[in-house]
């Protein structure tokens, strides 16, 4: 009994360990990341380091921040006390952030800002619980950022976006996985993205391209998505009160929101079972618009060559676009897999269903997908499942430039 209860106590020891912050290695690592010279690489060891406070870089130029694996160097910051993310960078140029892990963040996991040259690279950025709409909004978050790249990243747990890009220019994000969040992916206001290779289950809506009013960075577009596999984002939002993302439906695979010059195509979009592409414009969330400069009417946008499947039953019965779906639009089991608003600028030049130039909403060869014109701009009056009207090829749709 004796030997037992000296077992005991010594594995809880072991294990208490992890639970209460280091404040020396805090310390030290605070101070190696505002005396670290232009041009050094920063090393992370081996092992499991608990911080009780954000980590952060600024003013840097060509610094490396490397771990041994992001199975070998985990940052934890689990009971932190002080700041609104785990590691922070700001204000520099030139930054390769790769092989860590960075979790239980009391805000946004990794956040860079303000960066011309950022990458993400193995990096793991997770809330290791159950989702929760007390995680951090973001686990790898640039914004306000130039020449963004992101690969072999995961991404989980988000109360917001696992992989989120706002406001930025010129962006690659490909080979990563997310899921267990809101949003897997979110591009948001921003310019010249390519998402590509990346695989995003398990989340409330797969990938999303969202362009918001009252932000610096408006009319986000030029934006191609491919050879991504969505799949299985059927997760009840938990996003808190008040979010945007909050109306995403659980179910949702792709949502373009408000966008322009999107280019979707040979993707795998699989088992999402609500909206498993959507095109809406900004009318659709209900929220009012108070910036005068924002554009609310997605455009140029063309999907094809993609893959679709789903079983046949009903949407989810929850949130507005949920309880739309099952009592307005009486889809039953037979949910569209493309589905757009078919409200239309009535400034720009259109026909019936679409616009006539180069705004055009194309939509073509897609396999085993069904469609339905919501016609909200009149009350759902005319729902018409007719894709007709959207098969067209423009050539000048989503050119990344």
């Amino acid at each position: 009994m004796r030997i037992f209860r000296i077992l005991c106590l010594s594995t809880l020891s072991l294990f208490t360990t992890v639970l209460f912050a280091q404040p020396d290695i805090r310390k030290q690592w605070q101070t190696r990341l505002i005396t670290v010279a232009d041009g050094e690489t920063i090393n992370l060891d081996e092992g499991t380091f608990v911080m009780d406070a954000t980590l952060s870089m600024e003013g840097k130029k060509n610094i490396t921040i490397k771990g041994k694996g992001i199975d070998k160097t985990i940052i934890s910051f689990k009971g932190q006390k002080s700041g609104a993310e785990g590691l922070r960078v700001s204000n520099c140029t030139n930054i390769t952030l790769e092989d860590f892990s960075v979790e239980d963040a009391k805000g946004d996991g990794v956040k860079t800002m303000n960066v011309n040259g950022i990458t993400f690279r193995n990096i793991r950025a997770m809330w290791t619980g159950k989702p929760d709409k007390n995680n951090g909004s973001y686990a790898l978050y640039p914004v306000l950022c130039e020449n963004v790249l992101i690969e072999n990243c995961i991404a989980r747990g988000a109360s917001d976006a696992g992989i989120y890009v706002g406001q930025s220019k010129d962006i690659i994000v490909r080979n990563n996985k997310a899921y267990e969040n809101v949003a897997g992916i979110e591009i948001e206001n921003s310019l010249n993205a390519e998402v590509y290779d990346n695989e995003t289950y398990n989340n409330t809506g797969g990938l999303l391209v969202f362009d918001l009013p009252d932000l610096k960075l408006k009319r986000g577009g030029h934006c191609k998505l491919y050879r991504n596999t969505i799949r299985d984002n059927n997760l009840p939002n938990f996003a808190p009160k008040g979010n945007i993302v909050g109306k995403v439906p659980l179910g949702t695979g792709i949502l373009l929101l408000a966008c322009t010059n999107v280019e979707i195509y040979e993707n795998q979009i699989l088992n999402n079972r609500t909206t498993p592409t959507g095109i809406i414009s900004y009318y659709m969330t209900e929220n009012p618009i108070k910036d005068s400069t924002y554009y609310p009417y997605p455009t140029s946008v063309y999907i094809h060559d993609n893959v679709y499947s789903k079983p046949r039953k009903k949407a989810t019965m929850r949130g507005r676009m949920g309880k739309m779906y099952r009592f307005k639009l009486k889809f039953g089991k037979d949910v569209p897999d493309i589905v757009y608003d078919g409200i239309l600028d009535d400034k720009v030049p259109n026909g019936k269903f679409n616009y006539s130039d180069n705004k055009r909403i194309c939509i073509r060869n897609n396999k085993g997908a069904s469609y339905a014109n919501l016609d909200a701009a009149n009350g759902f009056k005319n729902i018409s499942r007719d894709s007709a009207p959207m098969d067209c090829n423009p050539s000048t749709t989503a050119s990344v430039q």
